[in-house]
């Protein structure tokens, strides 16, 4: 194994707007969360523009990709709709991800081997636009390969069967992810790993060598409530630091 990278951290900013949506008003606003979200440490806004639009609006999509310096990450159905805002606003990263209304939240990874042509038109059209594609699949050596092999600069690893998980059962979980990150890395993909990780449980994630991103939202900003945004992301940003010294410590000492 090469050098051990530190991990960037993608600050989800869903749950600001969602606050915002229950009285349909102006705040807080997500592009003003941004900023903060910079100043704690952030190396990247994700947010995702759902069909139902239940607090991420296209509003806040467009006023992000003007304002704030930071890369965008913009997750997103494989709808033609979404396609569509996408090759408008031109986010650094379309994270593909499954999406069901009824859903409280992503449920698992998308399908990438059972809808395989319908990913790759949508890959392609974005490619040509020279927007980056991650795709959002579980840990699984098979998605992982059809990732490759349609050409996805990253996936990003579903990380809520860890995170739902304890003691033995968590433990086979983060070897799942552990030999997706192998595997991943070894055919020349990015890869990234979100959803469900908290203050509590990231640790574990971040030690993970071949994980270079965690994309994390509910976490932090339940977290901002108590201690204010810059600060919940510079908190975090702290325990990825200290998980990659970690890694880095035990690679050395392996040797």
């Amino acid at each position: 194994m090469g050098r051990i990278l530190p991990v960037r951290l993608g600050v989800n900013l869903d749950h600001v707007a969602t606050v915002r949506q229950a009285r349909k008003t102006t705040e807080p606003s997500p592009v003003q969360a941004a900023l903060l979200a910079e100043l704690g440490g952030a190396d990247q806004i994700t947010i995702h523009l759902r069909e139902d639009r239940r607090h991420i609006q296209d509003d806040d999509l467009e006023l992000m990709r003007r304002v704030t310096q930071l890369p965008i990450n913009q997750e997103m159905g494989v709808t033609e709709e979404m396609l569509g805002i996408a090759l408008r606003i031109h986010p650094n990263v379309a994270c593909l991800v499954p999406e069901k209304r009824v859903e409280v939240t992503t449920e698992g990874g998308l399908d990438v081997v059972g809808n395989r042509e319908r990913v790759a038109r949508a890959m392609e059209r974005l490619h040509a636009a020279g927007i980056a594609v991650s795709l959002f699949i579980d840990p699984d050596p098979a998605q992982v390969r059809i990732a490759a092999e349609l050409g996805a600069e990253a996936i990003e690893l579903h990380t809520g069967e860890y995170a739902n998980s304890r003691d033995a059962e968590q433990a086979t979980q983060l070897h799942r992810l552990e030999a997706a990150a192998v595997l991943g890395c070894d055919l020349g993909l990015e890869v990234h790993a979100g959803h469900g990780l908290t203050y509590q449980n990231v640790s574990r994630v971040a030690s993970i060598p071949q994980i270079v991103e965690l994309n994390i939202g509910h976490s932090i900003i339940a977290r901002a409530l108590y201690v204010g945004l810059r600060q919940a992301v510079a908190e975090m940003r702290t325990l990825l630091a200290e998980a990659r010294n970690e890694a880095r410590l035990n690679s050395l000492s392996d040797k």
